[in-house]
């Protein structure tokens, strides 16, 4: 695998937001950057042994290393948040 370099992983082009709701102080979260991404899954996951949540784990991480597009880091977002029962609101800006 080609490593194209460490990507600025809180810049926003690219990414298209979304909202994710969840339990706990934070009930509403942003996500609008790799880094938001993992905030999200570093800090607020509600659980962190699911299967779609250790591959958006791994995917943000390759995302960040520049090996994949930010877009499948975000894919890989909201499938381990359904996995996780987290509800996800498309934003449009």
């Amino acid at each position: 695998m080609q490593t194209v370099g460490i990507v600025d992983w809180h810049r926003s082009e690219g990414f298209a937001p979304l909202m994710l709701v969840m339990g706990g102080r934070e009930k509403h979260r942003l996500v609008r950057s790799l880094s938001d991404v993992a905030d999200a899954l570093i800090g607020a996951w509600p659980s962190d042994d699911g299967e779609q949540y250790i591959a958006a784990v791994k995917t943000c991480l390759e995302a960040i290393q520049g090996n994949i597009p930010s877009k499948v880091a975000r894919a890989a977002l909201i499938r381990a948040a359904e996995e996780a029962g987290v509800s996800v609101i498309s934003v449009v800006h």
